[in-house]
């Protein structure tokens, strides 16, 4: 069956083409479904409780979507007549963005006082044209004094200043809205820019952070993954020196790459931040295989073996251990199935997928090209043994009592620092500092508040239930310890507006300047003021319908998830001890992101022991050998654990991201001890070899093979790990880490732990006196060349 379908290939290579490009271009066209959602809600699923509290919370409230312009007067002075205007006409124009269903700025505050018995409200910045400098100090003072403005939408020092839009997607099609929103703001920041030179502006908010996710990923697929082909090409020509092999190559991972991407779209996926990053990963994956199949084919071209043969003994040696190391890194990319994030399950799938269709292209339509492209290969009839591989098995095997040992101590050491990781996370951090929202949002963090935010929704049980003068005076005093919290920027509470309006109902006194104790007295003032609110500047914001329940909304410092989850944990502790008899619930998009980083290293530990067990089997399988298979554990679980140790000393902190890594590396780093270990184990068990000479045999035959598909994988990740986009930056470095790390624990700790455990056992026959294979075979990749030297 195997040798029908080789020869099939290479009697009909036009065929296999033609039957190639009409399966890419058919499932290339289901790319057009494929369409980019930049909410940030991708990242959670329908079930997670985060987000079905945030959720239902914005079903009661209205949403809290917003676009924020940051603005910031060249002479460090909001309170001048020139710029208040400039804030009003911006605050007006903020009506016209798409979806707007609120704008609050410090010109449209709705400033309360009394005027005999009458209570005034209207925008603090009435007519900015009657303006004159003797009136700022009197509106600078009215805005400093208000604790629902200071560091909310004016800074302390008065030098700061913002425009909040709130926006009401309506979630039919995120792919225009969003943009939509996007556009009309950065054109309105332009044309205000021009208008005022003095006004330095900053586009921030959720909507901003929606946006960037987006474009993100599509500078990094404009710039990562062109630059990664050209990494490829530089390497196989450097390398294999061989024009033919480097184009088909570079045919086959385009050809994956395309139906991978238009399969996807078939089947209702769509992208994200994470799964764009998809296409480098199946780039960088697909290569391994073609080199497998090229260096056995110039191998045995270079013995005198005709293009033709060197081809089908090629693929007849490659085929079961590229389809092993294909399947062991779909099934490690599988294993993402069970992290908590949607995006990250669709990385996973996808990945695999592409792996499987590399597999598939390798063996058919990389042959067929190969038959049909001239190459040319000098033949050589002896080479020099005293290669790089040839000298680093003579070290290892001569210092192997000391290696082992040593390796031993050194993987340890490095695995220790592994738990000294923190388990944090700041969606904020996910861009880094060349994205326009991450340059605005360290800006207002500085200069004014962070974006971590919490909403905090208490129930009082009944109708109108928030007038009662207990549940007031609770509300004031978790308003009051909110702001007592060091990591507190802003509190935004209506106890704060009930205290105004009776003091306003009271002369100004500011004696009154405290809730009343009469609940009627408090529905009497809330309705008065929501009477005189104009529309936008309503409460809803604030108020559930009947009354009953009311949102506190907390501004942080941009916290990291642990900080969030002990301060959450916090919180709630100060409703159990002071205001039990009320319900209280806390969600946030940020709190959402603290939760989902924890959760999803837990469920990710379930999908990399159930991948672990699943390969072992499928190891122990190929290796004929239950030992041999427990000894694979350690060089295949060591790696990522190192690689998390060596984390420490890089960042120190894991978060969503992370925290999927070791189930993608455990089928990748899989791969250098299948190959290691097959060529220790033919010549063990075929060849009659000790195991030194085993050890010897296997540098030699498949050593140079291993650091060459080890360097196009590194230099795959490391690419990837030059994204703007954090998330899919730090996921490239640590994999790129772990499996270069791989390398060197397969090359310096693993022979000497074969020639230790190994060393009683007998070989199933007697040498035979069979040199070992000289360096050319390096060339090849693993065991291919054990079939050619056996064949031999």
């Amino acid at each position: 069956m195997r040798d029908r379908l080789f020869r099939s290939v290479l009697n009909h290579p036009v065929w296999v083409l033609l039957l190639s490009l009409i399966f890419v271009f058919s499932a290339a066209y289901g790319a057009k479904n494929l369409v980019f959602k930049s909410d940030y809600r991708v990242f959670f699923s329908e079930e997670n409780p985060q987000l079905t509290a945030f959720e239902s919370m914005q079903k009661i409230y209205s949403k809290s979507d917003n676009v924020a312009f940051i603005i910031s007067p060249e002479n460090g002075e909001v309170f001048t007549p020139e710029t208040l205007a400039a804030i009003q006409e911006i605050t007006t124009e903020a009506w016209q963005v798409p979806y707007s269903t609120r704008v609050d700025s410090i010109t449209n505050y709705q400033h309360t006082w009394s005027e005999e018995d009458d209570m005034i409200v209207e925008d603090l910045v009435l007519d900015p044209g009657t303006l004159t400098p003797e009136d700022m100090p009197r509106l600078k003072q009215i805005a400093l004094s208000e604790p629902l403005l200071v560091n909310k939408l004016i800074s302390a020092r008065a030098h700061v200043t913002v425009v909040n839009i709130t926006v009401q997607l309506p979630g039919e099609n995120p792919v225009v809205e969003v943009p939509q929103v996007v556009q009309k703001v950065r054109q309105m920041r332009d044309d205000f820019s021009s208008a005022h030179p003095n006004l330095q502006v900053h586009l921030s908010g959720m909507v901003m952070m929606n946006n960037s996710f987006a474009e993100a990923s599509i500078n990094d697929n404009a710039t990562l993954v062109p630059l990664m082909f050209l990494v490829v090409i530089i390497g196989m020509m450097l390398l294999l020196r061989a024009f033919s092999g480097t184009f088909a190559t570079l045919l086959v991972i385009i050809f994956s790459i395309v139906s991978t991407m238009g399969l996807a779209g078939w089947s209702g996926f769509f992208l994200t931040g994470p799964s764009s990053s998809a296409p480098i990963m199946v780039l960088t994956l697909a290569v391994a295989d073609c080199i497998h199949i090229l260096t056995t084919m110039f191998y045995e071209m270079r013995q005198g073996v005709d293009k033709r043969k060197a081809i089908e003994d090629s693929l007849r040696i490659n085929l079961q251990p590229i389809f092993l190391t294909s399947a062991t890194t779909a099934i490690g990319f599988l294993s993402l199935n069970f992290s908590d994030s949607p995006p990250f399950r669709d990385l996973g799938n996808m990945v695999a997928a592409g792996v499987m269709l590399a597999f598939l292209f390798s063996v058919t339509l990389f042959p067929a090209l190969l038959r049909i492209l001239p190459i040319r290969v000098k033949q050589e009839s002896d080479v020099e043994r005293n290669d790089l591989m040839h000298r680093l098995s003579e070290f290892v095997i001569s210092k192997r009592r000391a290696l082992l040992p040593g390796m031993s101590l050194l993987m340890v050491a490095v695995i220790l620092l592994l738990p000294m990781n923190q388990l944090n996370d700041d969606f904020v951090k996910y861009f880094d500092q060349s994205v326009p929202f991450r340059q605005a949002t360290d800006y207002m963090q500085d200069n004014l508040s962070g974006m971590t935010t919490m909403e905090i929704s208490v129930d009082a049980g009944e109708a109108s239930g928030i007038n009662t003068p207990t549940f007031l005076k609770t509300l004031g005093d978790l308003t009051d310890w909110l702001r007592a919290q060091p990591e507190t920027d802003h509190v935004n509470s209506l106890s704060d507006i009930i205290k105004r309006l009776n003091k306003n109902m009271h002369s100004d006194d500011p004696e009154y300047y405290r809730l009343p104790e009469d609940r009627e007295l408090s529905a009497q003032y809330l309705l008065l003021y929501e009477m005189s609110l104009p529309y936008g500047l309503d409460l809803n914001n604030q108020l559930n319908v009947d009354k009953s329940s009311t949102r506190v909304i907390a501004t942080f410092n941009n916290l990291t998830s642990t900080e969030q989850l002990e301060l959450e944990a916090r919180i709630y502790q100060w409703f159990s001890d002071n205001a039990p008899q009320y319900q209280a619930q806390i969600a946030s998009p940020s709190l959402m992101f603290a939760h989902i980083g924890q959760r999803n290293i837990y469920s990710m530990l379930i999908g990399t022991a159930l991948a672990l067990v699943l390969i072992s089997v499928l190891l122990g399988f190929a290796l004929r050998s239950v030992r041999f298979g427990f000894i694979s554990l350690i060089p295949n679980l060591a790696p990522a654990a190192m690689g998390f140790g060596a984390w420490y000393l890089i960042d120190g902190q894991v978060g969503l991201a992370l925290s999927v890594v070791a189930g993608m590396t455990l089928g990748i780093v899989v791969d250098d001890t299948v190959h290691f270990l097959s060529k220790y184990l033919h010549a063990r068990r075929e060849r009659g070899k000790d195991p030194r000479e085993a050890v010897g045999y296997a540098f030699a035959s498949v050593g140079r093979a291993l650091w060459i598909t080890t360097f196009v994988l590194v230099a795959g990740f490391l690419v990837l790990a030059q994204s703007s986009f954090k998330v899919n930056a730090d996921m490239g470095l640590l994999t790129g880490l772990t499996i270069l790390i791989a390398l060197i624990v397969d090359f310096l700790f693993l022979p000497p732990l074969l020639m230790k455990l190994d060393k009683h056992s007998k070989p199933a026959h007697q040498p035979e006196n069979q040199p070992l294979p000289t360096q050319t075979v390096t060339d090849s990749k693993g065991e291919n060349n054990d079939t050619v030297n056996q064949t031999a």
